[in-house]
């Protein structure tokens, strides 16, 4: 009988972690983008025509204590 040798090659996996932002950055900019899309309906919704609209956002400046006149 024949013995054929083999040799077993073993590939090796390496892992690379690549940094991304750190929790306290995400959540900062998470809170900043809030802040500006929800300011941004509240004032400027309050120069919209129509009537509805125009009242809401005044009424909600009126109370966060904006001044609006």
């Amino acid at each position: 009988m024949f013995k054929s040798k083999t040799q077993a090659k073993t590939a090796t996996l390496e892992t690379v972690t690549i940094a991304g932002p750190s929790a306290a950055t995400r959540a900062r900019t998470t809170a900043a983008t809030a802040f500006l899309i929800g300011a941004g309906l509240v004032f400027m919704v309050g120069f919209a025509h129509s009537d509805v609209m125009h009242n809401a956002a005044h009424d909600t400046r009126h109370t966060l204590a904006f001044p609006c006149h």
